[in-house]
């Protein structure tokens, strides 16, 4: 076993991140990343040469084995970081024939890409509890009339908790900037897990119970910032709810304040992202000179790393594309490559993280804007391929890549967004997917039965929002 210290850890890690980045870029396989990772890190192994290429931590690997399982009808088996840990790094320990097969699977790889085709197998002397001989069906049992905490229960107790703390601090306090901060990273977390229409409810009534602070007592000092902090991202988290229930002057009103607050509490990290999400909403109304001044407005305060690379790929790139100018866009892009190998920590989770399927979507929109179809492909598979399916952010992914390949297979463009019709519920359908599936819908030009039946599903899909103004929350 080689010993590696915390700071070499640590290098291997943004290293690994660095050549896969790289790689993705030049639309090499996993296998090639991995290899490029082992010639680089001569300490790491193989099967954690696979892993990093997929950008997984070991928590993430053990989740995918656990999906993997679950969709074949069985219980997840009680596999552990330290025992990945362990098959990474030291030579004596080997997973069993099982585990091996779910490696294989989820990794998309051989056992010989995997280092794991001359490792002696140990015998089971009798059927381990989740091997194929032994199989038990996910049925787990739950008492009857017993009901299990949801994050749509979640939802309004992480409210009703800050409306609790200000009732006892009603001008605010540490405690209070505490929930606040816990309330904002809970919707962000779990942006993706609502219907827009719920969460916007929710958001919207925790800002009501923060403006009550301010405008009741006028907190003053830590107490202020502490509250127009969270009145700013609480407000861009309605701006961006608003763009995805379609709601663009609304977007522009929630974004603005988000954007003023942040200038004003000196948190440039939020003025940054609200101009970032500006520039996204003027996008979307074909006003791209306007978005490319919101964009360079949050790249003139965005802080280093990470923030920046969610600018230039999210904000500036895209807007550049639709404007035509190549060059200028290809740099954002490269600049935005640039920023992420210089962050430490490479991606973050959440509405204001940004991650690997987040740089890829805008990487193919932004070559499918300058009409590179290839290319624009390459990133939508590399975006799709680490997204979770059914979530928005694969339903994007898809229909994007169904976008960019439309004019050379159209049937298999009609039948990609047939299957995000098919697998998301039309209440869950962000306008951000409902306008590109409308726009796929124009584009195919083939008379196929898949197009006929995408464009009748598309005519017929029932309104995010009807016309009395009640949104579908189901």
């Amino acid at each position: 076993m080689i010993t590696v210290s915390r700071e070499r850890r640590t290098i291997i890690r943004k290293t690994a991140a660095q050549l896969r980045l790289r790689g993705q870029t030049s639309r090499h396989h996993t296998a090639q990343i991995a290899a490029a990772i082992q010639d680089a890190l001569p300490e790491v192994s193989s099967l954690e040469a696979w892993r990093l290429a997929r950008g997984w931590s070991r928590t993430s690997a053990i989740t995918q084995i656990a999906d993997l399982y679950r969709s074949r009808g069985l219980l997840p088996p009680k596999l552990s970081p330290s025992m990945l840990c362990r098959w990474e790094h030291q030579s004596d320990e080997r997973p069993s024939v099982e585990y091996t097969e779910a490696l294989c699977t989820v990794y998309e790889a051989s056992p010989k890409q995997l280092g794991l085709d001359q490792r002696r197998i140990r015998s089971l002397t009798t059927p381990d509890r989740y091997s194929a001989r032994a199989v038990k069906a996910c049925t787990p049992s739950v008492r009857e009339g017993m009901r299990t905490m949801t994050t749509d229960a979640g939802l309004p107790a992480v409210r009703e908790s800050l409306q609790l703390a200000l009732l006892v601090e009603p001008a605010g306090s540490s405690a209070v900037a505490d929930l606040t901060d816990a309330a904002i990273e809970h919707y962000a977390l779990n942006y993706s897990k609502h219907p827009p229409a719920v969460l916007f409810s929710e958001v919207r009534q925790s800002r009501e119970l923060l403006l009550r602070a301010l405008t009741a007592s006028a907190p003053t000092g830590s107490k202020d910032r502490a509250a127009r902090h969270g009145v700013g991202w609480l407000s861009a988290l309605l701006g961006n709810l608003a763009h995805h229930l379609g709601d663009h002057t609304g977007a522009r009103a929630h974004l603005a304040v988000a954007a003023a607050y942040g200038e004003r509490s000196g948190d440039a990290r939020l003025a940054s992202w609200a101009y970032g999400a500006q520039a996204m909403v003027a996008r979307t109304a074909g006003e791209h000179v306007q978005a490319l001044e919101h964009a360079e407005r949050g790249l003139a305060g965005v802080p280093a790393g990470l923030p920046r690379a969610q600018l230039h790929a999210w904000a500036q790139a895209p807007s550049l594309a639709a404007l035509g100018r190549t060059q200028d866009a290809d740099r954002a892009l490269a600049d935005a490559t640039r920023a992420l190998e210089a962050d430490a920590a490479g991606f973050a989770p959440g509405r204001f993280g940004y991650d690997e399927a987040e740089h890829n979507l805008h990487t193919a929109e932004a070559h499918r804007a300058l009409g590179c179809a290839d290319q624009a492909v390459a990133a939508a598979e590399a975006s799709l391929s680490a997204c979770t399916p059914a979530t928005p952010g694969w339903a994007a992914a898809s229909l994007t890549l169904a976008q960019a390949e439309a004019l050379a297979h159209p049937d298999d463009a009609a039948q990609r967004a047939l299957d995000v019709l098919n697998r998301v519920p039309a209440a869950r359908l962000r306008f951000t997917a409902r306008s590109r599936l409308h726009q796929l819908g124009t584009a195919l030009a083939a008379d196929t039965t898949a197009v006929s039946d995408l464009r009748e599903r598309v005519r017929t899909l029932p309104p995010s929002i009807d016309a009395h103004g009640a949104a579908a929350t189901a």
